[in-house]
């Protein structure tokens, strides 16, 4: 992860438990009061100019452009972590607030004094002013004494500024001056409120179905929970490294550390030291990035090393839960730490679900007693906007509900508390902003999550209002924030505006192509027939997750298109993107095959056998391929008796044509690109489909922010295959990415040569200097996916 979030992370200290935060503390005019906490982040809001003193006075003021009578002025403070403890940001040490209908304030009315002493932190409570019947068509804030930046000179901050008339906000989308400044127009300062407010409290009782009134929706296929055997290939490669990923990187000693400490265990001697934010401040994340991996893994191998860790951390966190049920790593009354309420609690849920379909049903049952104490915990009002993205607990809910153990209040729960009508509203007509402008907390690829999590819903209702909005945020995500090969285009921290494409921001997480990954499954079982969620899988898995992993050593984070892959922190100190990229490596297998009541789905091609019971008899299916290094794809049957199946095979939307299927050698169907060709018949043992997958090269013209002016970039992919271009000699691809290949768009496919002895790998006629490889396939050296191209 890149440090600036660790960073910033470490920082967030919230307070233990935001019901219990204080209010401020000291002498406060009767005609304030404070309005409770405001939810994070607070926004741009304003900052006026640096001061070497600290008495200087500044000013700011809004125009509300008719004179109103004045009810209240809410001052809305920023807050962050500037040092080490929780703080507001710059709130005015000693103010005043008048009106006047004079802009100069010749002859104004006090509002509010507090030039006398200095005004209490707010911390992050808003705060609220009475005007006593003021009339004025302009509002300011005077500051006598200025707030100190950390460790820099000062200054003064505000989140929001409100002025009340008639319950009304009269300022909103007023502009605003100040005295250093002059004429500034409509600022952050007096943006709407957001659309569910800027409290912290939510609280929606009327969202709430009843179970009695639910019209459940069942997939229509499902991804087996075992059967599937890998027979070499690189998914094989891949699963087997990530195997030795899990069982290299942390000993169950350490995995179990912070469940001890919670419940006052001792741990053994000469452990090492944890990562202060993703072990300590997220406690129980590593077990559950563990269990995420090893619980998956299980399902498809017998490994006894990796079975026998499983069974200790799972029974050290038994061991550790109270009488109550609760069993997370951190105590109960430190929920709104960091970001322990959501992302923490969402993966060791992940985790012991996984666990539990991987051999330990006890998991299940572990599970279900901390959801009794989750579901009817006092802190659920203010979990979605007191806890640092809270919004990402949803998904341990609705994954709960579905699970052998789960119960309708799983869901009930989300929707009373967490659900965001709005966003449900804006996700269905479709609209970017509902993505890259989300008004709460960072917008970035976490936000799939919801749509995972809201589609569970959807499931377990079958209220259309869910499937509606998820349906529009796929297709948001898909068609505006999705890197050439599949990676997530949006992160957090920046700005990423719809079709921005940036290259060398910090995009591409790793985790957000899992959660791209497990959406797109969720719709391939709803609607098994549309070819293309399943084409999404298949550029996540080989373009990301493959390209991401570093053997058995680690996991990147990014999935960096140009200069050089992500190596700018350790790869297994257990950052979010290995915890969801071991859990993708070890669920490789269920994604190959889908199972239908009447038979089977082949999605991906690997070499890989399957085994089911069809019409009550064991049929099984064994794939030999070599791809995506061979496009030749043989199926076989082995069945004791003939039986009656379906099996559907993927013709995938990348095929350069239509496809042939042989059946014992007889040409008998074909299928077009986009689909799934359907073999309908009684199948006897030893049957066999031949088909070939034709690959061919696709261009694709880069559109983002990051263009080179004047110049054409184009992306290429073989396949589902995303390729990068690299120097056959040292420094014909520089630090950056930047290169020239000497063809145009029109030709390069025609000019591309399989290199002998290394599939995949492509020369270039009349281009010496440079090479297309498998991106996944890189490691260390520079590379672009987006050369320029000039004929």
């Amino acid at each position: 992860m890149p440090i600036k979030r660790r960073e910033f992370m470490a920082g967030m200290l919230l307070s233990t438990v935001a019901v219990e935060r204080d209010v401020p503390k000291g002498k406060v005019d009767p005609a304030a009061h404070d309005a409770g906490e405001m939810a994070w982040p607070p926004g741009a809001g304003y900052e006026s100019k640096d001061s070497s003193l600290p008495e200087q006075p500044h000013w700011l003021q809004v125009d509300l452009g008719s004179k109103y009578p004045v009810d209240t002025v809410k001052l809305y403070p920023k807050f962050g972590m500037p040092g080490d403890h929780f703080a507001s940001e710059g709130f005015p040490l000693r103010f005043r607030i008048e009106a006047s209908d004079d802009p100069r304030f010749a002859a104004p009315a006090l509002i509010a004094d507090h030039t006398a002493a200095d005004y209490p932190d707010p911390v992050d409570h808003i705060q609220v002013f009475s005007a006593a019947a003021v009339k004025a068509r302009y509002v300011r804030l005077t500051v006598t004494r200025l707030n100190k930046r950390h460790r820099g000179p000062y200054y003064f901050a505000l989140a929001k500024l409100d002025v009340l008339s008639g319950g009304k906000d009269v300022a909103e989308g007023r502009p605003i001056s100040d005295s250093t400044s002059g004429d500034l127009g409509v600022t952050a300062l007096t943006r709407p409120p957001r659309p569910q407010g800027e409290g912290i409290v939510t609280d929606n009782p009327a969202n709430v179905i009843s179970a009695s009134r639910w019209k459940k929706v069942p997939y229509n296929i499902h991804a087996p929970l075992k059967g599937v055997t890998l027979e070499g290939g690189p998914l094989k490669t891949a699963f087997d490294h990530n195997i030795g990923y899990l069982l290299g990187s942390f000993t169950a000693d350490e995995l179990l550390k912070e469940f001890n400490d919670r419940a006052g265990k001792p741990n053994p001697p000469g452990l090492r030291k944890p990562d202060q934010f993703w072990q300590t401040d997220l406690a129980g994340s590593n077990a559950g990035r563990f269990l995420m991996g090893a619980g998956n893994s299980l399902r498809w191998s017998t490994h006894p090393e990796l079975r026998q860790r499983l069974n200790q951390v799972v029974d050290g966190i038994a061991a550790c839960r109270q009488p109550n049920g609760y069993i997370m790593a951190y105590p109960e009354d430190t929920i709104f730490y960091s970001e322990r309420g959501a992302y923490t609690r969402a993966w060791l849920t992940h985790g012991l679900i996984e666990a539990g379909y991987g051999g330990r049903p006890d998991a299940f049952q572990l599970l279900r007693g901390y959801y009794d104490w989750f579901d009817h915990c006092k802190y659920l009002p203010q979990l979605l906007r007191g806890a640092i993205q809270g919004v990402q607990g949803m998904i341990a809910n609705t994954r709960m509900a579905h699970t052998p153990t789960g119960k309708p209040e799983d869901i009930q729960v989300i929707q009373r508390y967490f659900q965001e009508d709005y966003w449900l509203d804006q996700l269905a007509r479709r609209e970017p902003r509902a993505i890259w402008q989300y008004p709460y907390d960072r917008p970035h690829c976490y936000l799939i999550t919801d749509l995972e999590a809201y589609l569970d819903i959807y499931t377990a209702t079958g209220d259309r209002r869910y499937l509606d909005a998820v349906s529009g945020g796929w297709d948001l995500y898909r068609d505006h924030w999705e890197h050439v090969g599949g990676s997530i285009a949006i992160c957090e921290f920046g700005s990423y505006p719809p079709d921005s494409y940036l290259l060398h921001a910090e995009t591409g997480e790793l985790c957000g192509s899992v959660f791209w990954a497990f959406l797109s499954q969720r719709f391939h079982f709803l609607y098994p027939d549309q070819e293309k969620y399943v084409t999404e899988i298949e550029k996540s898995i080989y373009n990301v997750a493959l390209a991401n992993q570093v053997g058995s050593q680690g996991i990147r984070y990014h999935a960096d298109l140009a200069g050089k892959k992500d190596v700018r922190v350790p790869i297994a100190i257990n950052t979010c993107c290995e915890g969801q990229g071991t859990r993708l490596l070890g669920a490789l297998p269920e994604f190959i095959y889908s199972l239908a009541p009447d038979g089977v789905f082949v999605d991906l091609f690997e070499n890989s056998s399957i085994t089911w019971q069809q019409a009550g008899q064991p049929f099984t299916l064994r794939m030999e391929t070599a791809f995506p290094f061979d496009p030749r794809v043989a199926l076989q049957v082995s069945t004791s008796t003939p039986v009656h199946a379906k099996i559907r095979v993927r013709i995938p939307s990348w095929a350069a044509k239509d496809v042939e299927l042989q059946v014992n050698d007889a040409a008998i169907l074909t299928g077009k690109p986009g689909s799934y060709v359907l073999l309908d018949r009684m199948w006897a043992n030893g049957d066999r489909v031949h088909f070939t997958l034709p690959m061919d090269f696709r261009l694709t013209h880069y559109t983002g922010q990051e263009r080179i002016a004047g110049k054409e970039q184009y992306a290429v992919e073989y396949g589902p295959i995303l390729l990068a271009l690299v120097g056959t000699q040292p420094g014909q691809v520089d630090e950056k990415g930047n290169a020239t290949v000497p063809a145009g768009p029109a030709d390069l496919a025609q000019r591309l040569r399989p290199k002998p002895g290394a599939p995949l790998h492509f020369t270039i006629d009349g281009d010496p200097l440079h090479e297309y490889v498998p991106y996944w396939l890189l490691q260390d050296q520079f590379f672009t996916c987006y050369p320029v191209l000039s004929a």
